[in-house]
């Protein structure tokens, strides 16, 4: 029977880490569903990159309150979790505070004191962070995609940060053998005092409910992310490791499509002529982007990386204007249309069974794409590297290019160029006439 609490322990980590790996595995799946792209390019920049923005947080400081609130529950909660190691083992062996023993009393002490000084402060930051999103009437977290399911995601996961925050703590302040050694109680020696008219077998027993709850939620916790907008945790990483490294302002052109006009451009060349012999001329099976499958793996782990914090909505021009277009839920919307593709594949044993929907129509509408200025603020501002223009750019090429689609004014500029080699509807020999007007 003294094994059976160990065996429970042993049982519940192997199901919570499986259960973790086999939603990662899905998610993995579901991002290479994505056309392949090169980013292997610019290694060292990558690396730097990953590190000043993922790591150092540098774009999230822009806004600095919710930056610094951000990097104090960043550093806090991954700092604290450090103890889990602890815990697994004490957890598998049967030990008290392993490594007690193992650092000391004084360096454990410091690092223990450490954590509560950052338990507190996450604590705190994360009240802060449920005031902003529910009191404070900020317009970015009003929005309308952000009601519902995506307004609760993010009060669930700021409640779970308050109850393992508080759960750390009252497992140190209820624990006898910590609080009399005096050292790294800094914040829970302030909590102890509420146990006082505790009996000592209650005592334990808040310190060890505390202390598996503790782990549980972990647990828990890591596998909520999967259906969480919080997978940036793990995500941000890879995300802006293999963010686009081109200029703001290079769009990118359809192989097949600069052939062409390459072709055209070369007076030498035989537009009748066969392909060389070997050659093989690549034709895209689809111009632009219609659903999720149409879009490249990278834009696809962009979507799971979202963070849904507004920022590119509260700096798009067409949306502080009144349009129907947001960057957040562009995000969202490729997210959740990835999400439906893939539990199509897992309900199919394997295989994509067509459900009559898309990306384009069901989720993402016209107006919302041809809303886009192309300016890159929602880029930019992104304090992890997303790129929803590019996938606006990509579903409007569909439009153009496969449904031509494009609004009545764009056809009518394209229909120009064409005929009189200017946007404006003047002859070619007219378009100079404004400078001879007195």
């Amino acid at each position: 029977m003294q094994y059976l609490p160990n065996l429970f322990f042993a049982i519940a980590l192997i199901v919570g880490l499986g259960f973790f790996v086999m939603n990662i595995r899905k998610i993995s799946r579901n991002i290479k569903l994505g056309k392949d792209v090169d980013r292997t390019d610019k290694k060292p920049e990558r690396l730097k990159n990953m590190i000043k923005i993922a790591l150092g947080q540098s774009k999230m400081v822009k806004r600095p309150f919710s930056g610094f609130l951000h990097i104090v529950v960043y550093v806090g909660f991954i700092i604290i979790n450090i103890e889990v190691l602890e815990i697994i083992i004490d957890g598998l062996f049967g030990t008290h505070r392993m490594f007690l023993g193992f650092l000391g009393e004084s360096i454990y002490g410091f690092l223990i004191g450490a954590f509560e000084v950052l338990a507190a402060l996450v604590f705190v930051a994360v009240v802060l962070f449920w005031l902003r999103r529910n009191v404070s009437n900020i317009k970015r977290f009003l929005s309308k995609e952000m009601k519902g399911w995506p307004k609760n995601d993010g009060n669930y996961i700021l409640y779970f940060e308050m109850v393992l925050m508080t759960l750390f703590l009252v497992m140190n302040a209820t624990d006898p053998v910590f609080q009399q050694a005096g050292s790294g109680n800094i914040i829970s020696q302030f909590l102890t005092p509420l146990f006082d008219g505790f009996s000592p077998e209650a005592v334990h027993y808040i310190e060890r409910s505390a202390w598996w709850i503790h782990i549980l939620g972990i647990l828990v916790f890591l596998n909520y992310l999967f259906y969480s907008k919080h997978l940036h945790i793990l995500l941000a990483f890879p995300n802006t490791y293999f963010a686009n490294l081109n200029p703001k302002g290079q769009f990118n052109n359809l192989e097949s499509v600069t052939n062409e006009v390459k072709l055209m451009m070369d007076p030498d060349a035989d537009p009748y002529a066969a392909p060389a012999e070997g050659a093989e001329e690549v034709i895209p099976e689809k111009f632009g982007a219609s659903d999720v499958t149409d879009l490249n793996w990278v834009q696809l782990l962009n979507s799971y990386t979202c963070t849904e914090c507004g920022r590119c909505t509260s700096a798009c021009p067409a949306n502080l204007t009144g349009k129907e277009l947001s960057p957040r839920k562009i995000m969202m919307d490729t997210r959740d249309r990835l999400e439906e593709v893939g539990r199509n594949i897992d309900a199919n044993k394997g295989t994509f069974v067509d459900d009559g929907k898309q990306l384009l129509n069901d989720y993402i509408s016209p107006e919302e794409l041809w809303a886009c200025t192309s300016c890159n603020a929602c880029v930019e501002e992104c304090p992890v590297n997303i790129d929803p223009l590019s996938i606006i750019l990509d579903m409007r090429r569909y439009l153009v290019m496969e449904e031509s689609a494009a609004p009545q004014e764009l056809n009518s500029m394209m229909s120009n160029i064409e005929n009189n080699g200017a946007p404006w509807q003047y002859n070619q020999q007219d378009r100079l006439n404004w400078a001879k007007e007195d």
